[in-house]
């Protein structure tokens, strides 16, 4: 009862009500939360308001925020920003800049505490395994556009920032057999992999808010990194598809993303601890 009554007084925005964004803001409406959703496209309105989202239609540019009614949007308690960065030539200081527009409506809402969803993809391979400790500049764009971005917010007062680092998102629609089936001489074949499923992503973020855990960084990916031959080779074999075949004698290039601090603090255990199971 005592949860009950804590989450009907509680209210959420998802920023991005993608694949995991749906069914995130889903799963806080059955928790008792009142929940705002946003989607870029008018055509995909109704798929909120079907699950007992209330709606908003929102994009963000590096210049403005399209949004009829973004002090109603943004008139929660919780923001969860869940959009990644655009694949375009200034992805850096383009993503920056939509982030830089949203601080700024942020300051002068109600919010108090925002979640940012980002990326493992923070990090470049370095062979080795990464806790939430190691501070390594990112060599990719989508990286630098990601660490740009959580820089931002944390840096900010009026509201406090917990940023989660997912791994490769797995699950449902999202499977992975016809990723590489048929491919010739894939490098890397012996690098471990670093995947979440969807419902991992759902328990832990739901954890996050239900535990009011803010001012800290977090990694999830699933506990076993089984390596990319063996994962896509069997992922290919269960689909009937024709499995890849890997490249030998290439400089192997990865990295192990270490989960215990989330698990430690959260009490959490994987659902789907090992990627091979769910093939």
């Amino acid at each position: 009862m005592e949860q009950h009554d804590y989450t009907k007084n509680k209210s959420i925005s998802v920023l991005g009500c993608g694949w995991l964004g749906l069914p995130l803001a889903g799963l806080f409406v059955q928790q008792g939360y009142r929940v705002k959703g946003s989607v870029t496209s008018e055509e995909k309105l109704g798929s909120l308001f079907e699950k007992g989202i209330l709606p908003y239609q929102l994009r963000i540019s590096d210049q403005e925020i399209d949004c009829s009614d973004l002090a109603g949007f943004l008139d929660s308690d919780i923001l969860i920003i869940n959009f990644p960065p655009g694949r375009r030539p200034d992805i850096t200081s383009y993503h920056a800049a939509q982030i830089a527009l949203l601080i700024q409506a942020i300051e002068t809402s109600p919010v108090q505490h925002v979640l940012f969803i980002s990326s493992t993809s923070v990090y470049p391979d370095l062979n080795r395994e990464i806790t939430e400790k190691d501070m390594v500049p990112p060599t990719k764009g989508s990286g630098q556009a990601l660490i740009l971005a959580e820089n931002l917010l944390l840096s900010q007062t009026k509201f406090t920032t917990t940023i989660l680092r997912l791994g490769g998102l797995i699950g449902y629609d999202r499977m992975p057999a016809r990723f590489l089936a048929g491919k010739k001489d894939v490098e890397n074949g012996d690098a471990p992999i670093n995947v979440i499923h969807q419902d991992d992503c759902l328990g832990l973020i739901s954890a996050l808010i239900e535990q009011e855990v803010w001012e800290d960084i977090f990694h999830a990916a699933a506990d076993e990194h089984p390596t990319r031959k063996e994962y896509y080779t069997l992922a290919a074999e269960k689909a009937g598809l024709e499995p890849p075949t890997f490249a030998e004698g290439k400089p192997l290039r990865f990295k192990i993303i270490n989960s215990d601090k989330i698990k430690h603090r959260l009490h959490y255990t994987f659902k789907h601890p090992n990627p091979l199971a769910l093939l």
